[in-house]
């Protein structure tokens, strides 16, 4: 039999596929990784005597947190998830992973259950890098099984074709009173949206219930030129020290809010990330070197109280 057409013939897995609560194909992602099971190993020994024998048995499984690393060649359900999860709805998911070679074969398969988002990372946004950007996926399960594949060709995900590339260097920032100066942002660090999930064991079941708790936003770090950072700081100052021009102490409780707009290379709408009640707590300005050409760029960062995600197909539905 020609190797070609072994189904148990080894292979390189070129593509992956996630499916869920029922919908064949949701988007093809870059990676994967977790998504194992393993148990603790318990041992007993006997209190006393003669006998110094060590037995040992299995504990309760453990299954491993899923990472996927995804770019904007996802479908709507998958952002939809997202969106929920910045939202604090609890949302649930059945589904799997799929394996598949380089002909688009499916190969093996893992199925999860009670899947929940527990942490999304952004990557870091740079105006000099054209490479392409990828999202990191971080979600927990309740149970795993492993299935061989059907050698079955993976349907294309809904929209797939219609998925514009989205690279680093094509982002937009704002922030409310600053608009005319965060033009010029050059850089946005990573950050990540973590929700802690708890697990809850009960008499009965082998395995725990994950339950979610609160969402801890990120503080916000972008970078513009030092020309443009004087109302920054101005304002910063202000906050956090005595006005000289109202004689008012700082610190009010006022905030800002602002967004992160991605977009393709033909300048159309991913996605946007808007932040609410934040404020700037940290201003500062790159080393000064005489033997760089660099532009001096200034770091400010922000915290943040409150995050929601929009895809942006979700605003013509």
């Amino acid at each position: 039999m020609p190797a070609s057409s072994d189904p148990n013939r080894s292979y390189a897995a070129a593509h992956f596929a996630l499916e869920l609560d029922g919908s064949p194909n949701v988007g093809l992602f870059r990676s994967i990784e977790g998504g194992g099971v393993r148990t603790d190993v318990m041992s007993y020994v006997t209190n006393g005597g003669p006998v110094y024998d060590r037995w040992r048995q299995l504990g309760k499984p453990k299954f491993e947190d899923i990472k996927l690393q995804v770019g904007m060649a996802m479908s709507e359900p998958f952002y939809a998830w997202i969106a929920n999860f910045f939202k604090g709805v609890v949302d649930r998911k059945t589904g799997s992973i799929v394996a598949a070679d380089f002909y688009y074969k499916e190969r093996a398969r893992r199925q999860f259950t009670s899947a929940m988002i527990k942490e999304l990372t952004f990557p870091t946004l740079d105006g000099k890098d054209t490479k392409a950007a990828y999202m990191t996926v971080g979600f927990s399960v309740e149970d795993i099984h492993f299935q061989k594949g059907t050698g079955a060709k993976l349907a294309p995900p809904n929209g797939f074709d219609s998925q514009k590339l989205w690279t680093a260097c094509n982002f937009r920032f704002t922030l409310s009173g600053f608009e005319p100066y965060c033009t010029r942002t050059s850089k946005i660090d990573s950050f990540t949206v973590k929700q802690n999930v708890i697990e809850y064991h009960m008499g009965g079941q082998l395995a725990p219930i994950k339950t979610p708790s609160a969402i801890d936003f990120p503080n916000i770090a972008f970078y513009v030129p030092e020309a443009d950072a004087f109302p920054f700081m101005d304002y910063f100052t202000n906050k956090t020290q005595l006005s000289t021009k109202s004689d008012k102490p700082a610190g009010s409780a006022s905030k800002l809010n602002g967004s992160i707009v991605t977009y393709d290379n033909s300048g159309s709408n991913l996605f946007t990330l808007s932040f609410t009640g934040a404020d700037i707590f940290s201003v500062s300005p790159d080393r000064s070197d005489s033997s760089t050409e660099e532009i001096k760029n200034v770091k400010i960062e922000l915290y943040t109280e409150s995050m929601s995600f929009e895809y942006a197909a979700f605003e013509v539905m």
